[in-house]
């Protein structure tokens, strides 16, 4: 049996614009229809509600015009209202040429919103859809709380279908306005629907209120449904519509009787130029294009990747036009950091690379996730100090405050005996530095002088970046340099110079 070829239609730019605190320019939203259309491969966009400003009317007007000459008119959609024709006058101004009316779906909606009959409702739309034929204008028909009519006022619902049957309508569209409905009933309500009346084209369209929005429009599909209504990254109002990534994703792998025209190795990039025009950031653990979702954390899963692959399934990140990575962090094994340092041209031997697998894990339980970008920074600082540890600095505390001098408190232990001291200084590290000038001067040794500074970050990097400090120390015999690796800059600062103590006692 051939797959059955379904629509797919975004309507990230009419209900995703309607995600609270989201607003597109003119500009963004012309630049998201493109990459919908030319890239993505949607079949039809909804771009717009009409009537809303006239910010909303030039974006259409750019949309339609740039759609016209790219032969993707008929794909474009916009939202209309049973308004006597004002709707079809701002789509004829505005370019468009395929209207989704918005009617009432439910009896509820039509007796208390409306405080009409059906059959005044039913007059009022044929005559807009009379209308909108009369000017070259498509006709899609929304039923609005379809969901609802369908579990209390079905026959509403059916007398509605029998009267679209009569209309020139191209498609009916059957929300789940309110996000109310189960896996089963979208199966069975669909079902209904389309065994009723087999011949006509049906699409689906899901919200996400209890987080079924990918289940419900799965179930639809299998009752027959030959469209989808998706958002890029769920977008919409309230808890959003079904997800364009994760929908296609389900579809592509466990509904073979189905085909769809999406091209998803540029779900993740679209994703993200929504996610950087709206605002609105995607969690990591989206699914197909959260930060984290292809990212082995755990160091037995990158291990078992090493062999024979044991902990992939068929979401590989090359799909999406992603890559796999391997995070570094207290739960890492050698095996992710084997993979990152592949990732870098990096090769350690087993002692080596022991070391910094332990260094690692100390870190990351002070940082949540070590960046591949970290490991130059970390290797250098386990792999350069090979020294006797005679001088380890126990604990201190530093004191920072507005209008008072910083200061210190440190316990610093030399060939095994403790030593204390307080100073204050003009910043944390001076003030850690004069401390530790006294102890050494109380056993008589003069300590290296500081002659430069400098510190660093991962590129890339953010606030709770890991930090390297690089002091270069002077002293009568020598001049040599020690690092320090921590995500706090001072303390970075400290270990760099425990490692110059070592050196000097040594």
């Amino acid at each position: 049996m051939a797959a059955k070829r379904i629509e797919i239609m975004d309507t990230t730019l009419r209900d995703g614009e309607q995600t609270s605190g989201v607003s597109f320019s003119a500009s963004e939203k012309l630049t998201i229809a493109k990459l919908l259309l030319e890239e993505l491969k949607i079949d039809r966009i909804e771009i717009a509600s009409a009537r809303v400003s006239e910010g909303e009317f030039q974006a259409v007007k750019s949309i339609t015009h740039w759609a016209a000459h790219h032969g993707y008119i008929d794909a474009v959609e916009v939202l209309t209202f049973v308004d006597n024709g004002v709707s079809i006058n701002w789509m004829i101004e505005a370019g468009a040429k395929v209207q989704n009316l918005l009617t009432k779906g439910s009896l509820n909606h039509l007796t208390h919103q409306l405080k009409k009959t059906s059959s005044q409702h039913f007059k009022e739309i044929s005559e807009v859809i009379i209308l909108a034929k009369s000017k070259g204008i498509e006709t899609n028909v929304y039923l609005e709380d379809w969901s609802n009519g369908m579990r209390n006022s079905k026959e509403y619902v059916f007398e509605f279908l029998e009267f679209l049957t009569t209309q020139p309508v191209k498609r009916i569209m059957l929300p789940d306005t309110l996000g109310v409905l189960t896996p089963s009933e979208s199966f069975a309500f669909v079902s209904e629907i389309k065994t009723k009346y087999p011949n006509l084209h049906f699409d689906f369209h899901a919200h996400n209120d209890y987080d079924l929005g990918v289940s419900n429009a799965m179930e639809a599909l299998k009752a027959g449904a030959d469209g989808l209504h998706l958002t890029i990254n769920g977008m919409g109002e309230r808890a959003g519509n079904a997800p364009m990534a994760s929908t296609i994703a389900v579809i592509n792998d466990f509904m073979p009787s189905i085909q769809i025209g999406v091209n998803e190795k540029f779900l993740y990039t679209v994703s993200k130029l929504v996610e950087n025009f709206s605002g609105v950031m995607i969690p990591a653990n989206k699914p197909i294009i959260g930060a984290n979702v292809f990212t082995q954390t755990a160091g037995i899963h990158a291990d078992g990747d090493n062999k024979k692959n044991l902990y992939f399934s068929d979401l590989l990140p090359e799909r999406f036009g992603r890559t796999r990575k391997y995070a570094l962090g207290k739960s890492s094994g050698k095996a992710n950091i084997q993979k990152n340092l592949q990732e870098l041209g990096l090769q350690l031997n087993d002692e080596d690379l022991k070391k910094v697998t332990q260094r690692i894990i100390e870190l990351g339980d002070k940082k949540q996730v070590v960046t591949k970008e970290d490991l130059p920074y970390i290797i250098s600082d386990v792999l350069d100090f090979t020294y006797e540890e005679k001088v380890k600095v126990e604990s201190y505390v530093l004191t920072h405050s507005k209008g008072l001098k910083p200061s210190t408190t440190v316990s610093i232990t030399i060939n095994g005996k403790s030593y204390e001291e307080n100073a204050s200084g003009d910043g944390q590290f001076d003030a850690f530095m004069n401390a530790t000038r006294t102890i050494f001067k109380t056993i008589n040794l003069e300590l290296p002088s500081l002659i430069d500074y400098a510190v660093r970050i991962p590129p890339g990097s953010h606030s709770d970046a890991l930090c390297e400090t690089i002091i270069t120390w002077k002293s009568i015999q020598k001049e040599f340099k020690t690092r320090g690796l921590d995500s706090d800059q001072t303390v970075s600062a400290i270990k760099a110079t425990e490692k110059m103590l070592n050196i000097f006692i040594n």
